[in-house]
């Protein structure tokens, strides 16, 4: 089982100005720096959750479908599922009919679960899940808690990135960030 994003997010969560506002920045000689960072944050806070804050694409590849017919999607929240595609023995595509599969998004991780299970001809990756993630399309969308959890990544990141070698960063994450995302954050029993 694979899973990887297909089209990234159009935006960021936060925006340059609110970043150089919170830092008290009135330049524009690091804004490509600063530009990084944002993308860094949320990709932290991205993977520490298991969410996707921007609307994005993800596609999971898997051998087979469990017994149980149900598929876990780790990227959370899940918007749709945009297809579902099965691979025969010549490698040639078939989508699946949405009839036959249906989602539950409300569940943490969201469950696909299939009514008749459809079996690929090729041994790996027979089978491509694409689903769309994300809170929404813009940084409003977004819950206000992991906003700031970035924004005091990229602070911390920003105030310490001159006393540490770029093969060492990034060096720590700041005091009060594990708690701003622990609500986010997926439990395993």
């Amino acid at each position: 089982m694979t899973q990887f994003r297909t089209v990234a997010p159009e935006a960021e969560p936060v925006t340059l100005v609110e970043v150089k506002r919170n830092l008290r920045i009135g330049h524009d000689s690091e804004d490509e720096l600063l530009g990084g960072l944002i993308r860094a944050a949320r990709e932290e806070v991205e993977a520490a959750c298991g969410l996707a804050l921007i609307d994005q694409s993800w596609r999971l590849s898997l051998d087979r479908l469990p017994r149980s017919g149900r598929v876990l999607l780790r990227r959370h929240p899940v918007r749709e599922i945009l297809s579902v595609t099965v691979y025969g023995k010549d490698g040639e595509a078939s989508l699946v009919d949405p009839s036959s599969y249906s989602v539950d998004r409300n569940a943490r991780p969201a469950r696909l679960h299939f009514s008749s299970t459809p079996e690929p001809g090729v041994a790996m990756n027979g089978i491509e899940v694409d689903f769309a993630a994300g809170f929404g399309e813009a940084g409003t969308d977004v819950p206000d808690a992991l906003k700031r959890a970035m924004l005091m990544l990229v602070a911390h990141w920003y105030e310490f990135r001159a006393h540490f070698s770029a093969a060492d960063q990034p060096v720590s994450l700041p005091a009060g960030y594990d708690r701003l995302i622990a609500p986010w954050r997926m439990r395993r029993l």
